[in-house]
């Protein structure tokens, strides 16, 4: 599994002109799921998410996690990030889980992640998403389990 996740000042989702995930200071984590991914990599990517120090302390260093300052996670699947762009000018998505598997897959994570952490919003999977935010930092980093 794939997550591109950006520290944000807020960001939300809309569908069809109606808000339907939103966060405050946090993280937004774009979630890429792929063939032969499973509720393992799920649970690793989630730790990670929630644990991973992109935070300023109070030197502005990099060492508080999500948690440690309160923040909001907002996930929204995002399946182009199985894309295999290594070759020629037309992303190949034959790495991509299958829609079935990647919505299970994300709503595990999904899931999990509410279940772990009180705030907690997501987009909705395979729909046309239009994603707002604002970028702190700007700090963005890809994880992948």
């Amino acid at each position: 599994m794939r997550a591109l996740i950006q520290r944000v000042s807020h960001a939300r989702v809309d569908v069809d002109g109606r808000t339907v995930g939103a966060i405050d200071q946090g993280l937004l984590a774009l979630i890429g799921v792929e063939k032969g991914d499973d509720e393992a990599r799920a649970d690793k990517l989630l730790h990670k998410l929630l644990h991973y120090r992109v935070f300023g302390d109070d030197a502005g260093k990099m060492n508080l996690d999500l948690q440690q300052i309160g923040g909001g996670l907002l996930l929204v699947s995002q399946f182009t990030l199985a894309a295999d762009t290594r070759k020629g000018l037309r992303p190949s998505f034959s790495s991509a889980a299958p829609p079935a598997e990647g919505e299970h897959l994300f709503n595990y994570l999904l899931t999990r992640a509410r279940d772990a952490w009180p705030n907690v919003a997501s987009g909705e999977f395979g729909a046309d998403m239009q994603v707002s935010l604002l970028n702190d930092g700007p700090v963005t980093f890809l994880l992948e389990t």
